[in-house]
């Protein structure tokens, strides 16, 4: 007859289960915190008084600068042309190579950040010089979309399939070797 092991081991056996699931799942955490815009310049939805020379953005987290892409367009959806974007740290900078008249802009950006994940968002900003005699540019409808070569406006804010996948294979694994751990402490 097998006898079921004591209170004390259970609680033993339970706490050891416990704090191997934690100590793997901890390092994980960080992998979750994608990295999101922190501010612009020119920023989100702002009426400009002036066209800017250039567009910056600062992110939460560092950049890598070989897969950081900016694109600037007008409210009928034309790519404008800007210089490469120069990244330095959190920050990522293109310089506006033409003059934008009056109007609406949408400043679409994919970056990729330190955790190697990427991260794809847009905004708006106007501008409106009352000196300029520049006719401002027709809004074709009633929102700016992302230029195609950016891809789908998204922002990113929770884990990946391969964190979850893993956090699964993960759990199971510490299941089996709970229930081999058990199994064992029973045949004492």
């Amino acid at each position: 007859m097998t006898v079921p092991p004591s209170r004390p081991t259970a609680v033993r056996l339970g706490a050891a289960v416990l704090a191997v699931i934690v100590a793997l799942l901890v390092p994980a955490a960080p992998a979750w915190a994608h990295n999101s815009l922190k501010s612009a310049t020119p920023a989100r939805d702002a009426t400009v008084p002036s066209a800017p020379p250039e567009v910056t953005l600062e992110f939460m987290q560092p950049l890598d600068p070989t897969f950081t892409t900016i694109v600037l367009t007008d409210a009928a959806r034309r790519k404008l042309a800007t210089g490469d974007p120069v990244v330095v740290g959190v920050k990522s900078t293109v310089q506006v190579t033409d003059p934008l008249p009056n109007g609406t802009y949408t400043v679409a950006y994919r970056v990729v950040s330190a955790d190697g994940h990427p991260v794809q968002g847009s905004y708006s900003f106007t501008v409106a010089d009352p000196a300029s005699s520049a006719a401002p540019v027709a809004d074709p409808g009633t929102s700016a979309a992302a230029p195609s070569a950016v891809g789908a406006v998204k922002t990113d804010g929770g884990p990946g399939a391969g964190v979850l996948v893993a956090g699964a294979v993960l759990a199971a694994l510490v299941v089996v070797a709970a229930g081999l751990l058990w199994r064992r402490a029973a045949r004492r």
